[in-house]
């Protein structure tokens, strides 16, 4: 047993779990393997937040009965929200699959490779943090959500909130720091809940004040919030901590007070707009993205209408939009008739996502001729690409008479670029 295959979908949790599983694997002295069929240990990360992700894990998952003939000795798991405290069904419909791990619960597969090496694992796997990590990477801080939203199956899946010590998650990045990561990001199903579960009486505004004083790392960032969390104090940190990114992720999903109520957001539209005007007045020169369900049971054409001009209000520096599908187990499934046809759902989420790009054109039109810090963070199709501080996506060259060598030494620099093309998605520009 020398390799694995982890094959991800779905969230930034999972990219994170992912690479955690890849770190415990690899100190047991596993190799990744660019292909499953080369791999001795192969990991599907499933995803089952839209009903197409949960097809494609299960294409996926059909895809690799071939490598149960071809190498009967490989061990082939199956982790992430597709698997919940019960597994008999997968196990009747993927027989060929070894084990089904719940997210994050890597025990049992570490367990069956000790065994196979004749090692014990908990002897020898230390930090989860990447052994290799990107210049840029996630560091989960909360797991699980205590908020039962109608729509949403993850609280079934990863179970209740549950915070790190801020002792623990500043210790990890001072790891990655050491190991030439220069931004992180803190991950939760509700990161701004950060802390509400322990007894230290530390918020999501301590951790990051921590992380602030970690050297040799330059950005902090925070995923994914919610309205009910964004508390005073955590904005203030924002604004303050020179770390901390000047974008927020603060999820709406509807603008309109009854499909928010029988989505169980225990908010209305208008206490989402004073948390985004306090967002705004708070911290200048902040970028705010949130998320958008459309056709949800029971949503009337007005109601659809009441959230484009939610939308068209607030201009939004990024929207992710998605028609709803119903999510077997969850209280919407349960308890509503998903009424809204599929056609229409598609014709709401074609018009909301017609408006935003409207609206990211005019956003990002004032980028033109300015100059933004961005960090580089990889080579794509002859380009640098990165991020600025408000998460817009940077394309970038580096003239030959800039004194850096272009092609390589850039990754993880921060490096000024002068914006010379906008569009909704992305910003192009070379290093000044």
């Amino acid at each position: 047993m020398q390799t694995y295959h982890i094959w991800t979908i779905g969230c930034q949790m999972n990219t994170a779990d992912s690479e955690r599983l890849g770190s415990a694997l690899e100190q047991l002295g596993l190799a990744p393997a660019a292909r499953p069929t080369d791999a001795d240990v192969v990991v599907l990360n499933s995803c089952v937040v839209r009903q197409s992700a949960e097809d494609k894990v299960t294409g996926t998952l059909n895809l690799t009965q071939p490598l149960r003939k071809k190498r009967p000795d490989a061990v082939l798991a199956l982790t992430g929200c597709m698997v919940g405290p019960r597994t008999e069904e997968l196990q009747k419909r993927f027989p060929h699959v070894d084990l089904f791990l719940r997210p994050q619960q890597f025990e049992p597969l570490l367990d069956l490779v000790g065994e196979r090496l004749g090692l014990d694992w908990q002897g020898c796997v230390g930090s989860l943090a990447p052994q290799q990590p990107d210049v840029a990477t996630y560091v989960p801080i909360i797991h699980g959500c205590d908020l039962m939203c109608t729509f949403c199956i993850i609280p079934y899946r990863r179970g209740r909130q549950v915070s790190r010590s801020v002792d623990d998650i500043a210790h990890e990045v001072e790891l990655l720091a050491g190991r030439g990561v220069r931004e992180v990001t803190v991950l939760g199903q509700t990161v701004d809940a950060y802390g509400h579960d322990r007894d230290e009486g530390h918020d999501l505004a301590d951790l990051f004040k921590r992380l602030n004083d970690v050297d040799g790392l330059d950005r902090i960032r925070f995923l994914t919030s919610h309205p009910s969390y964004m508390s005073s104090r955590i904005i203030k940190s924002v604004a303050d901590l020179p770390k901390v990114c000047e974008h927020i992720n603060l999820p709406v999903q509807s603008g309109d007070d009854d499909v928010l109520q029988r989505m169980r957001r225990p908010y209305t539209i208008a206490e989402y707009r004073d948390i985004i005007s306090e967002i705004r007045d708070t911290i200048p020169d902040v970028t705010v993205s949130t998320d958008i369900i459309v056709g949800f049971p029971g949503e009337t054409g007005a109601q659809y209408e009441n959230t484009l001009q939610l939308v068209d209000e607030l201009r939004f520096d990024k929207v992710h939009g998605a028609a709803y599908s119903t999510r077997p187990g969850t209280i919407a499934a349960r308890t509503m008739d998903d009424d809204v046809p599929q056609e229409e759902k598609q014709r709401r989420l074609k018009g909301l996502e017609t408006l935003q790009e409207n609206i990211l054109t005019g956003i990002n039109s004032a980028y033109l001729d300015e100059t933004v810090e961005v960090l580089a963070e990889n080579r794509k199709r002859g380009s640098w690409t990165g991020r600025t501080r408000g998460n817009k996506l940077v394309y970038f060259d580096i003239p030959e008479t800039s004194g850096h060598a272009a092609e390589t030494g850039q990754t993880g620099r921060l490096v000024d670029v002068r914006i010379t093309r906008t569009g909704p998605w992305s910003l192009a520009g070379v290093t000044t």
